[in-house]
């Protein structure tokens, strides 16, 4: 039995274009790219070539691109290598942060800062009026996400940015799940420093970015050789970011089109949805065309996606990073979805190569497995 991939926002599959790009790098040209013989150059080039690729997608200079090892990696730099310029004072991120945000952040209290969650609305955004309340407070660094990983629901991250500016505080965005599914423009979003990744457009894993305000000050994580700006030392993965640029122009080149495509799918997956009546996570917000968060009353979201896995059918019980938990999503807890709901939250990511007949199939799957599901469960009782 052949699976149906419906796992996008976790990661997606190597565009073919993407891998013809990196092989010749995994192969004969393997030189380092600071090494100075002709190896050397041919791989200095691809690296220079792809930073400008990237660059070219959220509309920066390609200086302003430090390569890293992926969003979490960018994410780590941003937080604690600005924190290790400033003075100890306020931290506010989202409440619906990735991990990676949110873990460094909560590290910083060690080191004398405060941590500030700032609230979301009952769709998911961003409680402006909460913003404005935190940097009324000495606050040195904000974090908010572009696109929730989770409900794929779009933050207003210019306002943010633009108070962020007005308070004198260093402005982040991790633009992880944004990317490739709406216009990204790094100055129009107000913000000093973004997060992207190459996994999540159809290129490798191991590869991302933090793209900087040239005027910005880091603390390198890794000290060493000074690679990327002396921001990221060590040798460079040369066919991971030939892979990432080549999946950038990709992006700009379809984005439109493959929104489109996507946008027409979750309509008919969330008209089907509707019928069982199951409950849409920010459906009332915008959200990237791509992503359908839901969940059907009384069941389980674990057992629902492992049922649904057994059928032909990948989906994920929240975020990927934290499928091994049991703990209800955070994201829907702060949107203040009562926990027994929150539990049976289903994530359901469409790519490119997703059709309307896959979506049929699943959601003619999905309404058998519930039944079998709501059976167990009176039996059980």
């Amino acid at each position: 039995m052949s699976h149906i991939y419906f796992d996008h926002n976790a990661t997606t599959p190597l565009d073919e274009r993407v891998l013809a790009a990196m092989l010749p790098y995994l192969k004969d040209q393997h030189g380092n790219a600071s090494s100075r013989h002709e190896f050397g150059t041919v791989a200095r080039k691809a690296v220079d070539d792809a930073r400008e690729q990237v660059a070219a997608l959220v509309g920066v200079q390609p200086v302003q691109v430090i390569f890293t090892g992926g969003g979490t990696e960018a994410n780590n730099l941003f937080i604690k290598g600005a924190a290790g310029y400033l003075k100890p004072a306020q931290v506010a991120v989202s409440a619906i942060e990735h991990p990676c945000v949110a873990k460094p952040a909560q590290e910083l209290v060690r080191q004398g800062w405060t941590l500030r969650k700032l609230a979301v609305t009952r769709q998911g955004t961003i409680d402006l009026a909460d913003v404005d309340a935190a940097l009324a407070t000495n606050t040195g660094i904000v974090s908010v996400m572009l696109a929730n990983n989770e409900t794929g629901v779009i933050q207003d991250v210019a306002a943010v940015g633009e108070r962020a500016r007005r308070a004198k505080a260093v402005m982040h965005t991790d633009a992880v799940q944004a990317l490739g599914k709406m216009a990204v423009d790094f100055n129009a979003l107000n913000v000093s420093a973004m997060t992207i990744s190459a996994h999540k457009i159809y290129g490798p894993k191991g590869a991302g970015a933090l793209v900087v305000d040239k005027r910005l000050e880091l603390r390198p994580l890794l000290s060493g050789g000074g690679h990327e700006r002396g921001l990221r030392s060590g040798t460079e993965n040369v066919p991971a970011i030939v892979g990432f640029g080549a999946a950038c122009a990709l992006a700009a080149g379809r984005m439109s089109d493959l929104n489109k495509q996507l946008q027409a799918l979750r309509e008919r997956l969330e008209r089907g949805l509707t019928g069982m009546g199951a409950v849409i996570f920010g459906a009332a917000a915008p959200r990237v065309p791509n992503t359908s968060y839901f969940a059907l009353q009384g069941i389980d979201g674990e057992a629902l996606v492992i049922e649904l896995d057994k059928v032909g059918y990948a989906v994920a019980a929240g975020a990927a990073c934290s499928s091994t938990s049991s703990e209800p999503s955070a994201t829907l807890l702060a949107m203040g979805v009562a926990p027994a709901v929150a539990r049976g939250a289903v994530r359901f990511s469409l790519g490119a190569g997703n059709t309307a007949e896959q979506v049929d199939g699943f959601l003619t799957a999905l309404a058998a497995v519930a039944q079998r599901l709501r059976r167990m469960t009176a039996v059980a009782v």
